[in-house]
């Protein structure tokens, strides 16, 4: 009698559980969809996000993911409604699902390569002439170097989306005044900047550093987001930002792709993001041309850099 009642305790038990486990997935689910949706209808009113980060352009011909290594075009576009504009900036994010090793190569918008279809061009009007797959393109033919995939953020979404991922702003330092061309004054000094303020400072270029200064300071704040992003309180938040990155970004990153990059990225942060600025120092000289002021690069040292920087060998070596 006595191991019937335990029976029939542990079936209860079994049975409790199982029911347990099934409304635990069942809110998860409801939550994860919801926060989503939060994401989307929270960009609903910004009518113009949609032009701003739609391109004319073919289908993007990426190449298909090897060995866990993925890498994706990222292009900052300057454009306004109804234009295409240009790559304002352009970087290749890595990430490796084996190693969960980081990397991010920033290329120089004024680089003078030879565009398929255009001829010798700065890089950054590939994609004003094609879009995300011109310049996957345009890569490929230079550097011989595979995509993956593109994600394109207009200046319209950028400061919303550090904004949910920061909400108390990012820390930087600020070596001097900052105000020609960005429409605010920043001031010197350690301070704390929300999404329109680091927009402004990561746009700013005139001063003697031009565009070099400018990429270092996207390449610093690329890595202050990422350690934002990585934070507990993200890792809720994680469904509600793949449902504004769907509102702000132009990506041909399929959602489940994107939520399980995220959420890998955040169980499994690494311990620091790994950069390379293309032309690398040295590589180059300044020429004024047709298209006008542009970086003429020793087009093969720079192409075995960039491919050495995203090696499997150069991961060992760091490890």
């Amino acid at each position: 009698m006595r191991a019937k009642t335990k029976k029939s305790r542990l079936k209860k038990a079994m049975i409790g559980l199982c029911l347990f486990t099934s409304f635990l997935v069942l809110f998860l689910i409801m939550y994860s969809v919801n926060e989503y949706q939060k994401g989307l209808a929270s960009n609903a009113d910004d009518q113009e996000i949609g032009d701003l980060v739609e391109t004319k352009q073919e289908p993007f011909q990426g190449e298909e993911v090897k060995f866990g290594e993925i890498k994706i075009l990222l292009i900052g576009s300057d454009a306004r409604k109804g234009e295409q504009g240009r790559s304002d900036a352009l970087m290749i994010g890595y990430y490796n699902q084996n190693t969960h090793q980081i990397k991010l190569a920033s290329l120089m918008r004024d680089t003078y390569v030879d565009i398929p279809g255009y001829g010798m061009q700065k890089l950054n009007s590939a994609y004003s002439f094609g879009g995300p797959e011109l310049v996957r393109k345009t890569i490929k033919h230079n550097f011989d170097l595979d995509i993956n995939y593109y994600a394109v953020v207009n200046f319209t979404g950028f400061p919303k989306l550090v904004d949910l991922l920061a909400p108390d702003g990012i820390e930087v330092d600020i070596e001097k005044e900052m105000s020609t061309g960005i429409g605010m004054t920043l001031h010197p000094g350690k301070q704390l900047l929300d999404g329109d303020e680091l927009l402004g400072y990561v746009r700013f270029r005139k001063d003697q550093y031009n565009d070099f200064g400018r990429v270092e300071r996207q390449q610093e704040v690329l890595a202050k987001v990422l350690d934002e992003a990585v934070t507990a309180h993200n890792i809720v938040q994680l469904p509600k930002i793949v449902g504004t990155v769907a509102s702000y970004v132009d990506t041909n990153i399929d959602k489940r792709i994107l939520f399980t990059m995220g959420k890998d990225i955040i169980t499994n942060k690494a311990e620091e993001m790994d950069k390379i600025r293309i032309p690398i120092p040295d590589s180059f000289t300044d020429q004024n041309v047709d298209v006008g002021a542009v970086l003429s690069i020793d087009l093969e040292e720079n192409k075995q850099a960039l491919n050495e920087f995203f090696s499997e060998e150069s991961i060992a070596l760091k490890e």
